[in-house]
């Protein structure tokens, strides 16, 4: 866990977890390059439409609320 911590790209990970953690990172940084060609690797990795939804999903609402929490000025206790 301390590895995905620090930096996910060196930790030692299945290929479905590191294509998974690829998209959510491009989805975060970078989310208008996101095209289907990730979504095909998502695919190709083992994932079927729901996962990817669900990966889609928790990946949006972490943002959101990560961006109201920091637009309000709040701190992680």
């Amino acid at each position: 866990m301390a590895q995905i911590k620090e930096d996910y790209t060196r930790a030692s990970l299945s290929l479905a977890d590191r294509t998974m953690l690829d998209y959510v990172a491009k989805l975060t940084l970078t989310p208008a390059a996101v095209a289907e060609d990730d979504i095909e690797s998502l695919r190709k990795a083992g994932f079927d439409d729901r996962a990817i939804l669900d990966i889609a999903q928790i990946t949006a609402y972490f943002a959101f609320v990560t961006r109201l929490a920091d637009g309000l000025g709040v701190t992680p206790e």
